[in-house]
């Protein structure tokens, strides 16, 4: 163990050496955060620590991520680890006053040794257990949960029957981020698919703009259980596997390196990145430096339709702080010294400061820098009707008018633009049939849409309040898009629905 260190990463022969003498399971499944010289297997060895019993000894732990984090063993018959979280959870609840909790790995609660291979670390039953029990916790206790299960669809599926009531949206997330750097949406609508194919109500999805995490590209639904399994892209048939290392060739080009080089690789799970700095390498902005003020006005352009992807379709809408201000990535070396063991996630968590309580400030409390930012604090965005914030604000009127959140998607339809994307809902109380019409390519589209089973009459832009055409006897309707623009349509229609 190094000086300064409290722990070692075994490497992978010690692994095996040791399942041999059947003291520990062996090498998991995959390695998460894997970076030579780090993290090469998902065990390490403290030095010598005296136990509660007195004696001296060196312990051999399994961690998923980081070997400095917790490691709770959900297997011992103690069940302390499930005895302590769900305490944890409702302390939360009950005393400080939380009502929606996140369950963070909640995949990784079970593992077995098998015959041969590697030991079974993911999809094992014993995860859905415990992901049940904890859940049920915090209902009883008037919470409601959520889970960050980065998966496979099946699992993400698995896990939320009677576990975890909503689901970070890992499905298509890295999917329209795709479409944008791409200008195609074929892979977000195999993708928006895929959802419904599995049985997962797009309205128990949490779909976000940036969180505090990297853009996974991990795929782990094309890695893992369904390598072999056979999808049809751009014409061809594809294994799973093929198809995943193809995306992540596209988006880790468009991305990162020498095309955005303020954007960064995360060991191999993805891109650290702001929302905004996916944007700008969409754009083929190398220097952040030269961003002008008609750039910021197209970046706050797509942003919002980033905005509408995420907020108008069924479930819940997220976004931080970071999109409320348009942050930008932080130069690598202001936080180099946070990004020793490889970590380079910290490029995207610069401080901000939403209500001008420190204009002035070039650090945050807890002392981290502040980046650059686009679209100024809430409290002066909120004083202009262009601002981000302040479009954003009429979009969510929008959705919480017409009920967007509780509607029922009933139409991901084919296209012939390949940057056109097109959601039908039909919406709660008898509100009729909603369409989210995204173009993510950079020029204009007309195209006339083809919606079978739809109630015909005419159609209205609820954002705009403005007639855009009418949908016809035969399902048609001709709809015209900008560059980057999208459409909430309703359709008035006078036949019951």
């Amino acid at each position: 163990v190094a000086a300064g260190r409290d722990a070692v990463n075994l490497m992978p022969d010690v692994v095996d050496q040791l399942r041999d003498k059947h003291y520990i399971v062996g090498q998991l499944q995959r390695v998460i955060f894997f970076e030579p010289g780090v993290k090469e297997t998902d065990w390490s060895a403290t030095d010598v620590v005296q136990g509660v019993d007195g004696k001296a000894r060196r312990w051999v732990y399994l961690h998923y991520f980081k070997d400095g984090q917790p490691s709770l063993n959900w297997l011992d018959p103690s069940f302390a680890a499930q005895q302590m979280i769900i305490g944890d959870a409702l302390h939360a609840i009950d005393v400080m006053g939380a009502r929606v909790l996140r369950l963070d790995a909640n995949g990784f609660l079970g593992v077995e040794r098998r015959a041969e291979g590697t030991a079974w670390s993911e999809s094992h039953p014993l995860s859905i257990t415990g992901n049940q029990l904890l859940a049920g916790a915090i209902r009883k206790a008037g919470g409601f949960s959520f889970q960050e299960l980065n998966l496979t669809i099946d699992d993400i599926a698995s896990m939320g029957q009677g576990g975890a009531d909503l689901s970070y949206d890992f499905i298509t997330r890295p999917a329209y981020q795709h479409a944008l750097l791409t200008g195609t949406t074929e892979f977000l609508r195999l993708m928006l698919r895929q959802v419904h194919a599995y049985g997962i109500d797009p309205a128990s999805l949490i779909h976000a703009l940036q969180n505090h995490d990297e853009l996974t590209l991990e795929l782990v639904h094309f890695w893992t259980l369904h390598a072999h399994d056979t999808f049809h892209y751009q014409g061809q048939t594809f294994p799973g596997n093929i198809l995943r290392e193809h995306i992540r060739e596209e988006m880790y080009e468009k991305l990162s390196g020498e095309h955005a080089p303020y954007n960064l690789k995360f060991v191999t799970n993805g891109v650290s990145c702001t929302t905004a700095s996916i944007i700008t390498a969409a754009l083929g902005i190398r220097d952040l430096s030269t961003i002008t003020d008609a750039d910021i006005q197209q970046i706050q352009h797509i942003h919002l339709l980033l905005v509408m992807y995420n907020a108008m379709q069924p479930g819940v809408f997220a976004l931080s702080g970071w999109d409320l201000v348009g942050a930008l990535t932080l130069p690598a070396e202001q936080v180099e010294h946070l990004m020793q063991d490889g970590d380079t996630r910290w490029v995207h968590r610069g401080a901000y400061d939403l209500v001008d309580l420190d204009p002035e400030a070039e650090f945050s409390a807890g002392d981290m820098p502040r980046p650059k930012t686009l679209y100024g604090s809430l409290v002066s965005q909120l004083q202009r009707p262009d601002s981000f914030a302040s479009q954003l604000k009429k979009i969510l009127a929008v959705r919480r008018a017409y009920d967007i959140a509780a509607s029922r998607q009933i139409l991901i339809p084919d296209v012939e633009h390949p940057g056109l994307l097109v959601m039908v809902h039909e919406l709660p109380a008898g509100k009729g049939t909603q369409i989210t019409a995204l173009n993510f390519s950079a020029e204009t589209l007309v195209e006339t849409l083809h919606l079978p089973g739809i109630a015909p009459g005419p159609v209205v832009d609820i954002i705009n309040e403005r007639v855009e055409g009418d949908l016809t006897e035969q399902g048609e309707f001709t709809i015209t898009l900008d560059a980057y623009e999208g459409l909430a349509l309703r359709v008035v229609s006078t036949l019951p629905i």
